[in-house]
């Protein structure tokens, strides 16, 4: 069993190895290698338009199976694929018939072959050249001034075509018309052509361009039909009457026909012209005529000309006309006079033939109808004169004279709006006018003697100059006209400028530092400004001035005398007059001032201080002295209370020794009241001081036995006045304790 099994896996593994063995072999058949590719064009890359042209792309391919492997080919123009065959031959190939202009450019092959391709380098295609054009007309018959419809095409190529036509004529040399015209969407053009006048037979001539590349193709020209022109209206013909010799005085007439086709639907116009004027024309006829009394300035060249909307014909004729006399001339005494003078005016003809004058005015007026004229002259004469002569019908017009009767000019007035003051800056229009006096006039503005500026007037109006016055000036007005009379002058002109206030300056007299007592005296001051000038002062942070004044001064001045702290501060000023706007009033710099005391016065004030400083210690100790006395005098009076107990001996002893130790004082003490009474109410009492003396005093009473003693203490009050009592005071005191 066991060897079965093994002889059946032997059997297995031989089985697949051979199969392994096969599918390797048969891998191998199938690989395969692009060797090469490239592209053959036949007969060549340069070709000429209309032959043919064959691409071939050869590949060579290397393969292990015993058959040819199929792949595909494509085939680009421009990078652009238009070709793409399957093939298992190794040459495909295309067939380009005819080849034009547009089958010029960059070709290439790729050939594919499962995942493997290769490509070819590109070649470059040249087609040269272009089909010939085809060339129709939609008629072979036309009228001059029609239209002749041309058309051309290159029905092989494909656009954009550039198109030029040219129009020629038969058995001549030259192109009489050319146009051009590039179709971007059609191989074709259709072009109108206008028949001329000139024109008898015609053809046309077409040729096409088409741009390759960097290359411009050019076909040959291509020929069209004759075409054959008949005449729409005849060379224009002229015919004068009278024929022969032409004299001033006949009549002319210059006539200018035509003969018309019948085919033609309109007539043209016949226009007559001399020296390029119109003197006649003609619609819808055949015939113009220009009819007129021949005179001298009728010579010359005439015109005929017919025109249609396209065709113009032209012919021309010299006309020659016999003087009968000459043109008459006209003179004058003089051109220019002043009024009243005499006026001459003479009109003569050479060779002096007998003719009929008239002498007028170029307003048609008649002022003669004499050879001459005389006359004295005025203002209403001037003008323009001619003089007219005639011979039968012919009548010619002389030269013309301008005659100028100049009037005198009277005094000019010179004025100005005076009813609004001159404010210095602005401008002022002067005017000057003189009311009589023959136009133009000239006027001349003097300021200050030198003259401002120069007007000629032509109208009888002011002349009006402008300045801008910046002080008070005068004008006058100097006027000259044609006159022979010397030149006019006007009366002076006095203007008033009012000048603005513009700078105002506060300064004070002497000096900043002011001593108390001294007067303090402050400048406004301004520039050339106008009169009345409205002064304020102010003081600094006040919106109210502390002193105004209106002058005629160009300065004010504010004094305060015996000034004080008070004064002390800043201050400005405003000055305006009425030339200044009401919200625009010019103000001054500011200015400090400090007032210091006087050397004397601080002396005084250092006394009073020192005074009252002494005042106050004086005050404090009287006031010492005094709470001491009074808390002193407590006991006195304690003791005052009880001597009414004493003996009658005791208070005799203690009246006289009070009596005694009292007076030289001034004081006397009432014991009953425990008052103390001045003597002298007009001593001072703050120059005395207050001392108290304790007394002991020893007395017996005779009722009592001679061995028994009492003994009181006494308090006295002693007030000092001088010095020189203070001896005279303890001597007494020690006296009358003594008894003695």
């Amino acid at each position: 069993m066991q060897l079965g099994w093994v002889q059946g896996g032997k059997m297995w593994l031989g089985a697949l190895v051979t199969l392994l063995l096969w599918s390797n072999l048969e891998g191998q058949e199938n690989s395969f290698t692009i060797n090469s590719i490239h592209m053959v064009i036949l007969p060549k890359q340069e070709v000429q338009n209309g032959e043919n042209l064959t691409l071939k792309c050869i590949v060579d391919i290397s393969t292990t199976s015993h058959v040819k492997l199929p792949h595909r080919v494509l085939f680009y123009k421009d990078d652009v694929l238009f070709r793409n065959v399957s093939s298992v031959e190794s040459t495909e190939s295309y067939f380009i018939p005819q080849a034009r202009v547009y089958n010029a450019g960059t070709y290439k092959c790729t050939v594919i072959l499962k995942n493997k391709e290769k490509t070819t380098s590109e070649y470059e295609v040249l087609v040269e050249g272009v089909s010939s054009p085809i060339v129709t007309l939609d008629k072979k018959e036309a009228i001059e001034g029609g239209v002749v419809k041309v058309h051309c095409s290159v029905p092989e190529e494909k656009a954009p075509v550039h198109f030029t036509i040219e129009k020629l004529e038969h058995d001549a040399k030259g192109v009489k018309q050319k146009r051009e015209k590039t179709s971007q969407d059609l191989n074709s053009v259709t072009l109108d052509f206008t028949v001329e006048e000139q024109d008898r037979v015609i053809y046309f001539m077409c040729q096409a361009r088409i741009i390759s590349g960097k290359r411009v193709e050019t076909s040959g020209m291509a020929k069209s039909d004759l075409v054959t022109v008949r005449e729409s209206f005849s060379n224009p013909k002229f015919h004068i009457s009278p024929e022969g010799t032409i004299t001033e005085g006949d009549e002319l007439h210059i006539k200018c026909t035509i003969q018309v086709t019948p085919m033609v639907q309109s007539f043209p116009e016949i226009i007559i012209l001399k020296e390029k004027a119109i003197v006649a024309h003609r619609q819808h006829s055949n015939t113009a005529t220009y009819s007129v009394m021949a005179m001298v300035e009728h010579n010359g060249n005439y015109t005929c000309k017919v025109e249609t909307s396209r065709i113009s014909k032209v012919s021309s004729i010299a006309v020659n006309i016999t003087e009968l006399f000459s043109k008459p001339k006209l003179e004058s005494s003089a051109k220019c006079l002043d009024q009243g003078e005499s006026l001459s005016l003479w009109c003569s003809i050479p060779g002096a033939p007998p003719a009929n004058f008239t002498i007028q005015k170029k307003e048609g007026m008649i002022v003669s109808q004499a050879q001459n004229f005389t006359k004295k002259a005025s203002k209403w004469d001037s003008g323009t004169y001619t003089c007219k002569a005639g011979i039968g019908k012919v009548v010619k017009e002389s030269n013309t004279v301008q005659i100028t009767v100049c009037e005198m000019l009277s005094k000019p007035r010179i004025f100005y709006d005076s009813r609004s003051e001159v404010i210095k800056g602005q401008t002022i229009k002067v005017n000057c006018q003189s009311i009589n006096g023959s136009l133009p006039i000239f006027y001349s503005l003097l300021k200050a003697s030198t003259i401002l500026e120069s007007r000629n007037m032509v109208l009888n109006e002011p002349a009006v100059f402008k300045d801008n016055p910046t002080e008070d000036v005068e004008y006058q007005c100097i006027v000259n006209n044609c006159h022979s009379h010397s030149q006019m002058m006007s009366e002076l002109l006095r203007v008033t400028v009012i000048a603005p206030v513009e700078a105002v300056k506060l300064m004070i007299l002497l000096n900043k530092m002011v001593e108390s007592g001294k007067d303090i005296v402050l400048q406004c001051s301004v520039n050339k400004a106008s009169g009345p000038i409205t002064y304020k002062f102010y003081r600094e942070k006040e919106v109210r001035p502390f002193y105004q004044v209106i002058l005629n001064d160009t300065q004010a001045f504010w004094r305060k005398p015996q000034a004080s702290k008070e004064q002390e501060g800043q201050y400005y000023c405003t000055a305006s007059n009425r030339a200044n706007a009401a919200k625009n009033v010019p103000q001054s710099n500011i200015l400090t001032i400090r007032v210091f005391l006087a050397p004397w016065k601080k002396g005084v004030i250092a006394l009073v201080v020192i005074g009252v400083i002494i005042a106050i210690l004086a005050l404090g100790a009287r006031y010492y002295f005094l709470k001491k006395a009074k808390a002193k005098q407590m006991p006195v009076e304690m003791s005052r209370s009880v001597l009414p107990l004493l003996t009658s001996n005791n208070e005799k002893m203690l009246s006289d020794s009070s009596t005694e130790a009292n007076s030289p004082y001034g004081y006397n003490e009432d014991i009953g009241n425990h008052a103390m009474k001045p003597m002298n109410e007009n001593k001072e009492p703050l120059t005395l001081d207050v001392e108290y003396t304790e007394v002991e005093v020893t007395s017996s009473e005779p009722h009592e036995g001679l061995g028994t003693k009492g003994t009181e203490t006494v308090y006295s009050e002693i007030r000092k006045t001088n010095p020189d009592f203070m001896g005279n005071r303890y001597s007494r005191t020690e006296g009358s304790l003594d008894g003695t």
